[in-house]
This record gives structure tokens, sequence and C-alpha cells, in this order.
């Protein structure tokens, strides 16, 4: 396995249209592939993941419940929405995020 750094793969991400799939793929890779780790509810998104030999990390995520779980689809990117767990995280992760802007107009935090 490689160091990290320009050039090296870390991490793939795939997509599944439903959470039906996604078990069907986790069934599937489970006695082909070491270590195939649990479902994780990410809020936004399920996701398993999994290494292939070389070290990359390859992860499998749904479509579904998508980002307008917690704010109105047309008012997404107006604020920066975390999931539970990183809230207690917001006042750092502001002061380390760019302020973006949208059209021109800032965008509030």
């Amino acid at each position: 396995m490689g160091d990290l750094g320009a050039g090296v793969v870390h991490y793939i991400a795939f997509r599944t249209s439903t959470n039906e799939q996604q078990e069907r793929w986790r069934r599937e890779l489970a006695p082909r592939v070491r270590d195939v780790r649990p479902v994780i509810n990410r809020m936004y998104f399920r996701s398993i993941c999994f290494r292939e030999p070389g070290g990359v990390l390859f992860e499998i995520a749904t479509d579904p419940p998508r980002f307008a779980i917690d704010e109105a689809a047309d008012h997404l990117g107006e604020k920066l929405m975390l999931p539970p767990w990183l809230e207690e995280s917001r006042t750092t992760l502001e002061q380390r995020l760019p302020r973006l802007t949208r059209s021109g107009a800032q965008v509030a935090r």
C-alpha cells in the first residue's frame, strides 16, 4: 500500500439507488472481500465500506434519503447543515470552512 499523497487513490465511492440494492451488494461482497463493514446510517445516505487488497477504500452509498431531509429542497446550501453527531463541532467547522457565495450573494452559515 502506498503512502497518501499526490497520485495515490485513497477512496472510491459508488452509489446505489435503494437500500435493498445496497443490502444485495453487501451479501455478495461479504464472502469475497475481507472486512466488509456493516451498514452505517450517515443521515443523508447509508454506507457500506470495504478495502481492496491494495488498501484502497471502497464505499457503496445509497441515494436515499438524500439531503432534503432537514431543509427544504429549494433552500439547499443556504446554510451549513450538519448531522447530529457533528453539531458539537459546529463552531470549529464554521471557522475552518471557507465562506461560500451563490450567484454573487453571500451564503449564511
